[in-house]
């Protein structure tokens, strides 16, 4: 019987795939970048990528994790960095490459929270928020031990959860959204702003480690707007954790005290007091462990 899962993760830098065995080890995995020429040159790109990984193995299923939005009862995809797919119809082309194989799609936040749940910081905490902190701000939630999808997919979504109804325009249309205050580019922009001139999310950490007032500040913006949406998840939810992962959670040392600072002035009722704050603890991996896991534990994560 088979029992590996191809599990594969669609980004805008790079697409992933892997083999992945029933308790979580991976069998074989490989990367590639992503090329943005045209729609068919990128699936192709994936379609060689997971040939390869697969092989002749037999497989239990095909997990996918994309950058969104996905809608997966279409089981399409358009990502915002992947300009070339707009309602690609990944699951099918995915379908017909693996004939008689179930594929399953959900976006890359949610296979992050439930790669976080099964084997990451969520482990033993069935009402989970995980969100994927990078070039957006991406999330998933987990509600009573079950990955939580929603109609389209985009569940736990919270980076479009707006914290500021007056605030700073977010690039989705709307203004102040979590994203616009807490994903790095946004934090970049508004230190440069400020007169810093520094162009990256890596040397705005080194210079807050460094004592740099603006790029500090940076980080207190972002974590007062990432507990906002904690605490405002919280309270329809009753979460008993949130763990934050993805490219600026790297700089930890300096965000997650910003978003206890922020969750301490925000959560004033007993059972918001009460959200455990946790740095990611599978790095890159999350989102295609995540994948694996719509294969190979449907009844948590499906």
């Amino acid at each position: 019987m088979a029992d590996l899962a191809l599990a594969v993760d669609v980004g805008g830098t790079k697409m992933a795939a892997a083999l992945v065995h029933p308790d979580g080890t991976v069998a074989t995995h490989r990367t590639i970048a992503t090329p943005h020429d045209d729609t068919e040159s990128t699936w192709h790109a994936l379609e060689d990528l997971l040939r390869q990984v697969a092989g002749t193995q037999a497989l239990a299923g095909v997990g996918i994790g994309s950058a969104g939005p996905a809608d997966h009862s279409a089981g399409s995809v358009s990502p915002v960095n992947i300009p070339v797919w707009r309602d690609f119809p990944l699951v099918a082309r995915i379908s017909e490459l693996f004939p008689g194989t179930r594929a399953s799609l959900a976006g890359d936040g949610i296979c992050a929270a439930a790669g976080e749940h099964w084997l990451g910081a969520g482990r033993g905490h069935d009402d989970l928020l995980v969100m994927v902190v990078s070039t957006g701000v991406g999330g998933g939630l987990v509600q009573n031990g079950r990955l939580v999808q929603g109609p389209t997919g985009n569940a736990g979504h919270i980076g479009h959860m707006v914290v500021d109804f007056g605030g700073v325009p977010c690039a989705c249309g709307g203004r102040g959204c979590v994203e616009a205050y807490a994903s790095g580019p946004s934090m970049v922009r508004w230190a440069r702003e400020q007169g810093w001139p520094g162009r990256t999310a890596v040397e705005l950490a080194d210079a807050g480690r460094g004592g740099d007032s603006v790029a500090l500040g940076a980080f207190a913006r972002a974590g007062h707007a990432l507990a906002a949406g904690i605490v405002s998840t919280a309270a329809i939810c009753d979460l008993s954790r949130a763990v934050i992962g993805g490219g600026v959670s790297e700089a930890a040392d300096l965000l997650l005290p910003a978003i206890q600072a922020g969750l301490k002035a925000h959560g004033r009722l007993g059972f918001l007091r009460e959200i455990s704050l946790a740095a990611a603890a599978l790095g890159g991996r999350a989102g295609l462990l995540g994948a694996a896991a719509l294969v190979l534990h449907p009844e948590r994560y499906l």
